[in-house]
């Protein structure tokens, strides 16, 4: 599914890796992270491991962080066991450089997901924790489009600055016009980002004016809502100038990755504000 935090070629890797366990062995490590299994489930795979893995993978729901936050748990048990063993004697059949290269495969499929082993951790990448947040969005809402965005910003954020900083803007382009659409409200014609952004707040009722008086710290709020608009039209400045999208002279120099980091943690931040009170206000 789309909206999987985890890929099905991920849990495939880290399911092989397993298949040199015992059962018990595989059982204890996902009971630990309080994963249910379901024995009734006949998976088309072969072997006992491999059956038992896919039975505890059946009761998780991939788009649910809560959910996956376990399976990382149990991965990261499958990735301290695997550098353990590199470190000894080769006693499996497989030498020790062969035992490198299946932890580079596994770190590599993590990466792909937007994910890296650090320090005995499975984290998310560059940075961006709200985007596991958003990501949960882009399930609930059913949101493909959004959800390859995210992938995107998070796989080019070192790579690629300047594809991340135009995703970003994309992001909440897509963002406004998803809420728009669930009120209602279907975006016609092209709008700027600022008309976008500006609808999208006063639909939420979240424009400055319509704090009232008498909430308390209104001051604060007031400006921290007016700054929150001017989020995406930064955005849109800064994809026009470093961004993808435009074609530029071929000696220019893009922005570096603290850069892009800067721009998908705004836009994350930005939509995941907008979504969550879209959840809670309604239509």
């Amino acid at each position: 599914m789309s909206g999987d935090l985890i890929s099905i070629k991920t849990r495939q890797i880290f399911r092989e890796n397993m298949v040199g366990w015992v059962l018990r062995e595989i059982s204890d490590e996902f009971d630990a992270a309080g994963i249910d299994c379901d024995l009734t489930f006949q998976p088309p795979v072969g072997g006992q491991r491999r059956t038992l893995v896919e039975q505890y993978y059946h009761t998780v729901d991939w788009a649910d962080w809560s959910q996956v936050r376990k399976v990382i748990q149990v991965f990261e048990g499958v990735l301290y066991r695997a550098e353990k063993s590199a470190e000894e004697p080769a006693s499996s059949g497989l030498s020790p450089g062969m035992r490198k290269e299946e932890i580079k495969k596994l770190i590599h499929f993590l990466r792909k997901d937007g994910f890296q082993w650090t320090d005995g951790r499975i984290v998310a990448e560059v940075g961006f924790p709200l985007l596991d947040d958003l990501k949960r969005t882009a399930a609930v809402f059913d949101a493909k489009h959004m959800a390859d965005q995210i992938r995107r910003m998070e796989s080019a954020a070192e790579s690629d600055p300047c594809l991340a900083i135009g995703t970003a803007k994309e992001l909440i382009e897509t963002c406004c016009k998803t809420i728009l659409a669930e009120r209602g409200r279907p975006v016609t014609g092209t709008p700027d980002m600022p008309t976008l952004t500006k609808e999208t707040l006063k639909e939420l009722r979240l424009v400055p004016d319509g704090v009232p008086d008498s909430a308390r710290g209104r001051d604060v709020i007031k400006r921290l809502l007016s700054n929150l608009g001017t989020i995406g039209n930064g955005l849109a400045e800064l994809r026009g100038l470093y961004g993808t999208g435009h074609g530029r002279h071929g000696k220019t120099s893009g922005l570096s990755p603290r850069h892009a980091k800067l721009a998908v943690g705004a836009a994350a931040t930005l939509a995941t504000f907008l979504f969550e009170t879209h959840k809670e206000t309604g239509s």
